[in-house]
């Protein structure tokens, strides 16, 4: 390793209830007179306290999850608004990455920089430079250089593949090396998959709620992998294909198995996209946003479930049908706030 790079090792961690900012407690509301005034608001402070109460319940659910609180992530600015008022606001910061397979140079990424190991180990996953058996001997990462150098047992060159440059559709403008339908065709996705429309639902709830640099400084995308009505592993990036690579290393890192979960996204359901997460090996993939012909076309091919504009009430499958369950009244489903509205709430985003 050079001289102020760090070797990366990540343990599989779940953050507890002190972690979450929940303690253990047991509240009274004691009414001291007896007016409907008085009983009203107790009432009402005892729910301010059950939902709450749930709220972090919910945050528990997840094993990963953004940390708006972390300052190397955004930075505050000044600027004004529409009226001319001076302001100060919070903005993404994104970085250069350089990516290295061994000895060989193969990508820089755009990127916050929150998990360089991750995003490299799903890169190479999804380009098909990294082998579902391959041993990863090390992950040096270099804060000052901007390079993260990947390890493996097995020698590589992709000397021929990196000739072959494909930009996509992605923002913090992607790239794509080789034939992108390499593995395509000869993945089988499992048939008795199935999503249940209350899950959907408790899903969108639960994501858009919760704590994220989109809440907190918009301008990024968000993907999550979830499993039944629980999202486990919630991760942001500038770029949408950055955060489904930065899951694939999760999955690749931790050894976690792909078959029964659900993917989750706020980006569009293109070509890549859909690549991606066939090769994940995952039969479900929800998103906020709207669709492409190819995605679409590419969905069908592999028997995924594709579902889009995933929005309040809202939904539009355009593939894999056969795996969804109706078993959610409808009319008992929130719209969302106005708050908890991402781009795309209205068109169909980037």
């Amino acid at each position: 390793m050079t001289p102020g790079s760090r070797a990366i090792v990540r343990h599989a961690h779940r953050p507890g209830a002190a972690e979450c900012g929940v303690q253990d407690s047991v509240s009274e509301h004691w009414v001291a007179d007896g007016s409907e005034t008085a009983v009203d608001e107790a009432v009402r402070v005892v729910r301010r306290g059950g939902a709450k109460a749930a709220r972090e319940d919910e945050l528990r659910d997840f094993l990963l999850r953004p940390d708006p609180a972390d300052s190397r992530l955004t930075e505050r600015v000044r600027g004004v608004d529409e009226s001319g008022a001076a302001i100060r606001t919070d903005v993404v910061v994104e970085r250069p990455l350089t990516l290295f397979l061994n000895g060989q140079e193969i990508v820089t990424m755009m990127t916050i920089g929150d998990y360089p190991d991750y995003l490299a180990v799903g890169y190479l996953l999804n380009q098909n430079m990294l082998l579902a058996d391959d041993v990863i001997t090390g992950i040096d990462y270099d804060e000052e250089l901007e390079t993260v150098v990947v390890r493996t047992e097995r020698e590589t060159d992709y000397e021929e593949k990196l000739k072959k440059k494909t930009r996509t559709s992605g923002c913090a403008q992607g790239t794509a090396f080789g034939d992108l339908m390499e593995k395509f065709e000869s993945i089988q996705l499992p048939q008795d998959a199935v999503l249940k429309t209350s899950w959907l639902y408790a899903l969108a709830r639960k994501i858009n709620t919760a704590p994220s640099l989109y809440l907190s400084a918009g301008a990024i995308h968000g993907c999550v992998l979830c499993q039944a009505d629980r999202p486990l592993i919630y991760l942001e990036d500038v770029g949408r294909h950055n955060a489904v690579d930065k899951i694939a290393g999760y999955l690749f890192q931790h050894g976690i198995e792909s078959a029964d979960k659900i993917f989750y996204t706020t980006g569009r359901l293109t070509s890549e996209m859909v690549i991606k997460i066939v090769q994940m090996g995952i039969p479900i993939l929800i998103s906020r946003s709207g669709f492409t012909a190819w995605g679409v076309e590419l969905a069908q091919k592999a028997g995924l479930t594709l579902i889009g504009r995933a929005k309040g009430k809202r939904f539009i499958a355009l593939s894999g049908e056969s795996r969804i369950v109706y078993d959610q009244d409808i009319s008992q489903v929130r719209q969302e706030g106005t708050r908890h509205q991402r781009k795309g709430s209205h068109d169909d985003g980037a």
